[in-house]
């Protein structure tokens, strides 16, 4: 199994083409910035005003390398994808598996508490590395908050009720995020709970960025496991919604959130990264994005244990483990679904 190679472009009114079997990045003055051989290649990210050849876009069809087209923000607009190839008999008993309300509600429910454990590790995390008491003992009541929300989980009779938990979960652990800030920083990084469309500060304006990276390798490893990303168990299904791929993500946002705390606290990314536009909407800009983009993918590169396999593996090849883990389990080869925890 490889690492998925993802290319993403910031580089504003840029342009891509095809080159025999090479993508070219061309800038605004028509420069050539960029050459990747194809074959290199899983997926194109395009953040904002991105143009594209049509060449380009039917050779990467052909290939079975997904582009997807993001606004500046992160925000998902459209995939180009070829030919589905998916496992037919995994899509059905994908299908099959959320007509049968025990087993779509126990898989909701290992969703939220691997995503609820793993924030409970960041707090945790967090409260060890302060030396500030007070905040130390703030972290640990949060903490301890969160504990009982996993407690709570298995006796959540139905979905919105999981939600339910889920929801009060995450707003005991935004609350505390801001506490995992350096204190110098916190008058340009501070939250006020978390806010999606639009962000309405710079931390949320740089978590909807990293959890758009990650909802795209989400997406791919579920396409990969040959499953269905629309048909979701713990979101609900809309048109258009990636459900199955949002579910995937939860266990993975306490991820991004970390990495964001580490380009806040180093420094790496400040105040003069975001413009805030008519209405209130803050949004990342500039180079600011593309040192983001390098910290994810080096973040990717970082080596975990994984419980399961009993072995270490890089981060991004975590969610392509546990999409085929989630197929198994819809396939009835595997008795339930575990997430991916933080130790």
């Amino acid at each position: 199994m490889q690492l998925l190679n993802t290319l993403y472009v910031t580089l504003p009114e840029s342009y891509l083409r095809l080159d025999n079997d090479t993508l070219r990045v061309m800038d605004a003055n028509n420069e050539t910035r960029l050459r990747v051989p194809l074959h290199h290649l899983q997926a194109v990210v395009c953040f904002g005003h991105v143009g594209l050849s049509a060449g380009l876009m039917h050779r990467l069809a052909e290939d079975g390398k997904a582009m997807v087209l993001l606004d500046t923000n992160g925000r998902f607009k459209a995939r180009l994808e070829g030919e589905v190839s998916g496992n037919v008999l995994v899509r059905r008993a994908q299908h099959h598996a959320i007509d049968n309300p025990i087993l779509t509600l126990e898989l909701a429910r290992n969703l939220v508490a691997g995503k609820v454990h793993n924030q409970r590790q960041v707090l945790l995390r967090g409260a060890r590395e302060t030396n500030d008491k007070a905040e130390a003992t703030r972290l640990t009541r949060a903490a301890l908050d969160l504990a009982a929300s996993l407690r709570a989980l298995p006796a959540g009779p139905d979905l919105d009720t999981l939600r339910g938990i889920e929801g009060e979960a995450a707003r005991t652990y935004f609350e505390a995020l801001n506490l995992l800030v350096k204190p110098e920083r916190r008058g340009t990084f501070q939250m006020n709970g978390r806010s999606r469309r639009p962000p309405r500060d710079r931390m949320n304006a740089l978590l909807s960025f990293l959890y758009s990276m990650w909802m795209n390798d989400c997406r791919s490893a579920i396409e990969a496991a040959g499953l269905d990303p629309q048909l979701g168990f713990l979101h609900a299904l809309r048109p258009g919604r990636a459900a199955l791929a949002l579910d995937l993500m939860e266990e993975f946002r306490p991820y991004a959130d970390r990495l964001a705390l580490t380009l806040v606290n180093r420094g790496q990314i400040g105040a003069a990264d975001f413009i805030e536009r008519e209405g209130g909407a803050v949004l990342l800009e500039g180079d600011a994005r593309k040192a983001v983009v390098v910290a994810y993918q080096e973040r990717k590169q970082e080596e975990l244990a994984h419980p399961l396999l009993a072995e270490n593996l890089p981060l991004g090849l975590v969610p392509m483990v546990q999409a085929r883990l989630l197929a198994r389990h819809l396939r009835g080869e595997s008795p339930t679904y575990i997430p991916f925890v933080m130790r």
